[in-house]
């Protein structure tokens, strides 16, 4: 099932496919990758347990994308392993790992690029391009979707404030 005109890039109408999570459901689950001395697993059961922020991204080699991470990955850092934060992409795993160290990000990258299913699971990849919407979940300590944001406009930010502020009430 397919969404179509929910975001736009550059002004143009996109298509996401997968159907749209609802604040209050349980997150999907996922098998993401990321790059730490090999390729490693990421999945929703490693994230349970603490609350956790999950900032989604076309392209870190994009500036807002960038920029969206270096915000977050700065915001967060006051909350050290009060939380779980992790910025997706389908970056491969090594291209985000040189990023975060280039740019002195901590919070982890993982990576969508293997199957796909995460984007098409969460409703965010744009069908035209076969890349992830900007997004943003906040995930209760029981895997359950407390806030969500997809982004109208894909080449803007996300609300920042607003997705901070859910996170730091599951604290």
């Amino acid at each position: 099932m397919s969404q179509t005109g929910v975001i736009t890039f550059k002004g143009n109408p996109m298509t996401l496919a997968g159907e749209a999570l609802a604040v209050g459901a349980p997150a999907p689950d996922f098998q993401l990758h990321y790059a730490e001395g090999g390729i490693q697993t990421l999945t929703l059961a490693d994230l349970k347990g603490k609350p956790s922020i999950i900032s989604v991204v076309p392209s870190l080699d994009t500036p807002t994308c960038a920029t969206q991470t270096k915000k977050f990955n700065e915001e967060l850092a006051a909350l050290g392993d009060k939380i779980n934060a992790v910025t997706v992409s389908r970056d491969l795993p090594f291209a985000q790992a040189r990023f975060c160290g280039a740019e002195d990000i901590k919070m982890r990258t993982a990576s969508d690029y293997q199957t796909h299913a995460f984007g098409n699971d969460y409703g965010l990849t744009i069908e035209e391009l076969k890349l992830l919407t900007r997004a943003v979940f906040v995930l209760n300590a029981d895997g359950e979707i407390a806030h969500k944001e997809i982004v109208a406009e894909v080449t803007e930010e996300p609300d920042y404030a607003t997705a901070l502020a859910a996170l730091r009430m599951l604290l």
